[in-house]
């Protein structure tokens, strides 16, 4: 139990909830906590989403999987991170794609009528969730964004500025790995890895394991355009 509260203290929809808050929370509900292997699957693309769940520990990949047995990750969850809430109140209420553990996990399932009940119970719970939706929107658009970019230089900057005008800083921190940051921008990791060493030789950037810094914010700014 004490693995759950640690979790969920670190998930946006407990954000200003107390340990006390969280202990009378879980009271106020029926919740299933699943474990997973490593390889297990947790959901197969176009299954029904009914619940939405709260991952209390391990990590969990989003798969695409073709007919040809071809198989591509399109992105990772971790402990306190959530998956379902947009697709469970949607006219289509399937999985996208399929959810594996990529190593042991154990999920918390929520059902559909449990957050309803939890939204009127606890209006900060509310808030919490129509933040969570509203960032999910806020991070389509940025993915639509990168999507009419041309060039993979031009996808880069788009990021690094991004980052820049949220961190307020030339030097911003990087806060996923290469192969991540690849997968955001739907790029080969190769690909990006060779391109910001071109932006470093032509002076744009330079840049470390965990860190960029900008050498010129109008230069990056006019490759957008």
């Amino acid at each position: 139990m004490k693995d759950i509260y640690g979790a969920l203290s670190n998930c946006i929809l407990m954000k200003n909830f107390s340990e006390n808050e969280i202990k009378s929370f879980l009271g106020k509900f029926s919740y299933t906590l699943v474990s997973y292997s490593k390889g297990e699957i947790i959901a197969i693309e176009e299954s029904t989403c009914s619940k939405i769940g709260i991952i209390t520990s391990g990590t969990l990949e989003v798969q695409k999987i073709f007919s040809s047995g071809k198989v591509i990750t399109i992105g990772s969850l971790r402990e306190s991170d959530i998956f379902g809430e947009v697709i469970i109140f949607s006219n289509r209420s399937t999985y996208p794609a399929t959810i594996t553990a990529s190593r042991s996990a154990s999920v918390m399932f929520i059902s559909k009528e449990d957050i309803l009940k939890l939204c009127n119970l606890f209006p900060v719970f509310l808030n919490n969730f129509m933040s969570l939706l509203s960032n999910k929107i806020l991070m389509l658009n940025k993915k639509l964004k990168n999507i009419s970019y041309e060039t993979i230089r031009q996808k880069i900057a788009s990021y690094i500025l991004d980052e820049y005008y949220h961190q307020k800083s030339p030097k911003i921190t990087l806060s996923c790995t290469r192969k991540e940051m690849a997968e955001q921008l739907g790029i080969p990791r190769p690909s990006l890895s060779r391109e910001l060493v071109n932006m470093k030789k032509d002076n744009l950037i330079d840049f470390n394991r965990n860190s960029i810094l900008i050498k010129n914010v109008d230069t990056l700014e006019n490759l957008l355009f």
